[in-house]
């Protein structure tokens, strides 16, 4: 029988357990007093870093748990498996909300809770095939950026105690608009810094998490559909469990404007034809290799015949905004790698200049006004404010290849 969490841990991190129990065991105490009997609200927490993020914390037992998610089915999904779960520690308070965030509704349940201790938010759009148009684009700042803004003015009416908002790697000399959005929306959030503490995390790839490239292998594998992947994009990977526990580590013993993340080391890291090979051979296949998505798709029919042979295409990539390479932290910022065992840390980062994010949603939100703007000059705007984005454009998405 398949077991996703073992695959994980033996194929993909190579790690029997979470590389960040060291640092909770160390910390319990202070995680203890920081999370025990706090009013919790936790954004975008039916996906799957959020719901990992909300597992993580329920042990240190707050107060209350409320969870808001446009997605109205995996919020269902997430209290079945939490209550579902031997041991699982579930406040009697336990609300979750499918709305958006940037909504009145979601400004009302606020409002009329007084707040809460912690916020985290986990909301956006992750990922590089979002800036296939002007009209994804949009949307994509709109969440990561724009909207990330309305609710740091609400917070400033109920400040909390502590608030985090999940980043990535690709904010680290972004070379696509997701990346880029995730750099700006970290400038965004310090602005507030002089009003309550803000603290985010830079992370690698999350394994098999909603929406992935290997999730997206099993979900063909169960429609016995041809595997695709590029042979040339090699990523770092922390399996789902680390990826809630380095966002409540950064949540909670972070200081005031830091950024955490994951001490891995360059030979760790995994392309993801390697991941689909060992995953065909866990299951009893074997590989072959085709020419072209089309081929691979026509020689997909002989498995519902019986056939060991999988098909699968792997080629380099060759879409917008892909990065060569994934790296945490720049050469101009300044990081702490002694602090914790698993966890390196961006320190000295200094409150954003807000003269300037001012400047730049002027020119977003004037430029999304227009009914005829392209995607060119989105870039254009977010390179002004960001000097060293260096944009990789190859006039195709993504959603072009299988």
């Amino acid at each position: 029988m398949f077991h996703l969490d073992r695959f994980i841990a033996d194929y993909v991190t190579k790690r029997e357990k979470s590389m960040f129990l060291g640092d909770i065991e160390k910390n319990k105490d202070i995680l203890k007093s920081k999370i025990a009997d706090k009013t919790v609200l936790v954004i975008g927490g039916a996906g799957s870093i959020g719901s990992s993020f909300i597992r993580a914390i329920l042990p240190f037992k707050p107060a209350s748990l409320v969870v808001v998610d446009i997605n109205e089915n995996a919020l269902a999904e997430l209290t079945r498996d939490l209550r579902s779960t031997k041991g699982m520690y579930v406040p009697k308070e336990y609300i979750t909300y499918p709305m958006d965030f940037s909504s009145e509704v979601f400004r009302k349940m606020f409002i009329n809770r007084n707040g809460f201790d912690i916020v985290a938010n986990f909301s956006a759009h992750k990922h590089v095939r979002s800036e296939k148009d002007i009209y994804s684009v949009e949307a994509l700042i709109k969440n990561n950026v724009l909207h990330a803004k309305l609710l740091l003015d609400l917070l400033v009416e109920y400040p909390p105690e502590e608030y985090f908002c999940v980043s990535t790697d690709k904010a680290a000399n972004p070379v696509n608009i997701m990346g880029a959005s995730k750099r700006i929306m970290e400038d965004v959030i310090f602005a507030y810094s002089d009003k309550f503490p803000v603290k985010t995390a830079r992370f690698a790839n999350v394994a098999f998490s909603n929406g992935s490239l290997p999730a997206g292998f099993l979900a063909r594998m169960q429609k016995l559909q041809p595997l695709s992947a590029p042979s040339d994009v090699t990523r770092y990977f922390v399996s789902p469990e680390e990826s809630g526990q380095i966002c409540m580590l950064s949540c909670m013993l972070g200081d005031n404007r830091e950024i955490f993340f994951p001490k891995l080391r360059t030979e760790q890291m995994m392309s993801f034809d390697e991941i689909a090979r060992k995953l065909l051979e866990v299951h009893g296949y074997e590989v072959l290799l085709c020419d072209s998505d089309e081929e691979a798709i026509d020689k997909a029919e002989d498995l519902k015949n019986g056939s060991e042979k999988y098909p699968v295409h792997f080629d380099v990539s060759d879409t917008s905004g892909e990065k060569e390479y994934e790296e945490f932290f720049t050469d101009e910022e300044d990081v702490a790698m002694e602090r914790f065992s698993s966890l390196g840390v961006v320190i000295n980062k200094t409150i954003p200049d807000t003269d300037k994010i001012d400047t730049l949603f002027e020119k977003l939100n004037k430029a999304f006004i227009q009914e005829n703007v392209e995607k060119e000059e989105i870039v254009s705007i977010m390179k002004e404010y960001l000097p060293n984005f260096e944009h990789i454009e190859k006039g195709k998405s993504l959603d072009s290849k299988m």
